[in-house]
């Protein structure tokens, strides 16, 4: 997998540039900003010393892009990471989070940034380019099935998180009843 910078894509308007340690703030700003749009503003745990280390430290886990529009700056973000198929012995590119302000929506930001990673996932030899979203974001939903992307309404997600999480690593028990 290549692991070089692409080039920023750009119109008019709008350029993609990647983001470097020192944008870590304005992450958090984004971040921020869609924990509010979910009305989930108590669930945000990062901090810009979690960001750095996580996006920028010896082991980055994840990506950040971001659109800017001329003479404004940053108006939109995508975070994203690779992940596996198996089956198809290849990475995929998984968008954990597309991010754009509500007075730039519905101007091709989003359409742009999702443009990128799509491009990205092709010269990359990516298998897939997944991402998910609320059941109630119907404005999303019908976005995504406008570009062309299938809901996978055969799969279900599951999640370990908090105290659930904790619990079930530290099991002994449990893992030792579940092997029998």
């Amino acid at each position: 997998m290549s692991t070089t910078t692409q080039p920023p894509t750009t119109t008019p308007l709008i350029t993609i540039r990647q983001a470097t340690p020192t944008d870590v703030p304005l992450i958090l700003d984004f971040i921020r900003i869609l924990a509010e749009y979910e009305k989930a503003p108590e669930r945000v745990h990062a901090t810009e010393t979690s960001l750095k280390e996580t996006l920028f430290g010896l082991r980055p886990f994840a990506h950040v892009v971001f659109a800017t529009w001329e003479g404004v700056g940053e108006v939109a973000m995508a975070l994203w990471f690779y992940n596996y198929s198996t089956w198809e012995s290849r990475p995929g590119i998984y968008l954990e989070d597309l991010i754009v302000k509500e007075e730039y929506r519905h101007k091709g930001i989003g359409t742009i940034l999702l443009r990128y990673l799509a491009t990205r996932a092709v010269s990359e030899n990516c298998a897939r380019f997944e991402w998910a979203a609320l059941d109630w974001n119907t404005p999303a939903i019908n976005f995504y099935r406008q570009v062309g992307a299938k809901s996978l309404d055969e799969w279900i997600s599951f999640r370990l998180e908090g105290p659930e999480l904790m619990n079930f690593a530290n099991d002994q028990a449990g893992a030792d009843q579940a092997s029998r």
